[in-house]
């Protein structure tokens, strides 16, 4: 039964064109070719990834954290009590009205004391700052090493910059060691990633990201089988290219600003106008008063939700829109000063 299924999955009309076997692909003349045996080594390197992730984290990341003042906030903890914390176990971490009333009997405590204990209890089990920080951090290192490395790999390779020669002569394409190691460090990175997603901070989408670390590791690994070593190498290094950058905005979390925002908050400085300054409030960037007027945007989305109440504070004078000019003490735009 075993032979049968292993004879269906290695169908040479499944992965090879017509008049192609898997002999073709055979070792000869000093040429290497792909060969699913390869892969065997992505387990080991994977438990090697977790041992140098341990180390990266305790000697690199930490003290880059309090170097970059990464702080822990404040939490209080919940004081012990074993009927709510059962509860809490077994039952849920959000009681509803009713439950909460009956562990209010229960420990002798009010109705309010109750939702503060659950309230307090929850902030516990949340990840710490700098375990988010230790993690994004991880990532965007080996994101940007990949990156430069993959680069090195396919740079200098005719495809790189001519799409037809992915496919020239394919699939009896030989493969070198420098696509070899990528594609391993690639694949292993990723069961690493996947052997560590129960430890990790468990986010919203940790289905997805269990979803996502199989799909990668299947397509990476049937890329190989079917020797789409070139086209598979500039896929990883483009992924890689944006990977990084998304784990640079992460590390935000404990940073006032990612380098990204920087960036951008740095080129809408530049224009120093009106909708440079309303793109950095919607995008949460920190913004800088528009000539000699000084923005309280807080003010303004508290009163726009009035209708007919749109206001502003400018120059230190609150100012309404929608009034005539003999009504309204300030002007758009304003007056000299």
């Amino acid at each position: 039964m075993l032979q049968t299924l292993y004879d269906y999955f290695w169908w040479e009309r499944l992965w090879l064109p017509v008049n192609l076997t898997w002999a073709d692909l055979e070792d000869r003349d000093g040429r290497v070719y792909a060969k699913a045996s390869d892969l065997y080594i992505t387990l080991p390197l994977a438990l090697l990834f977790l041992i140098i992730r341990y180390f990266f984290e305790l000697y690199v990341a930490t003290p880059l954290a309090s170097l970059l003042n990464v702080k822990e906030k404040t939490r209080l903890r919940a004081p012990p009590n074993p009927t709510l914390e059962h509860f809490y176990l077994t039952s849920g971490k959000q009681p509803k009205q009713v439950e909460v009333e009956l562990l209010s009997r229960q420990s002798g405590l009010s109705g309010r004391q109750v939702e503060r204990w659950f309230r307090r209890r929850r902030n516990q089990d949340r990840p710490s700052l700098l375990k988010k920080f230790r993690e994004a951090s991880w990532r965007f290192t080996f994101y940007l090493i990949a990156f430069i490395a993959g680069m090195a790999v396919i740079v200098d390779k005719p495809w790189f910059y001519d799409m037809k020669k992915v496919w020239e002569g394919y699939p009896i394409q030989s493969t070198i060691p420098s696509q070899y190691w990528y594609y391993m460090i690639e694949l292993s990175f990723y069961w690493s990633l996947l052997f560590s997603i129960a430890s990790d901070v468990k986010r919203k989408d940790f289905k997805e990201q269990i979803i996502h670390h199989v799909a990668t590791i299947i397509l990476i690994s049937f890329s190989w089988f079917a020797n789409y070593i070139r086209a598979g190498t500039l896929i990883m290094a483009l992924h890689d290219s944006s990977d990084y950058l998304l784990e640079d905005t992460a590390l935000h979390c404990g940073v006032p600003t990612g380098a990204l925002s920087c960036l951008l908050w740095l080129l809408l400085l530049q224009f120093h106008d009106g909708s440079a300054t309303d793109a950095a409030y919607l995008l949460g960037l920190p913004h800088f008063a528009h000539g000699p007027q000084v923005h309280n945007w807080k003010a303004g989305r508290r009163r726009t939700q009035r209708p007919g109440r749109n206001r502003e504070f400018r120059g230190g004078r609150s100012c309404s829109w929608g009034r005539s000019k003999e009504s309204d003490p300030c002007q758009w735009p304003p007056h000299p000063q």
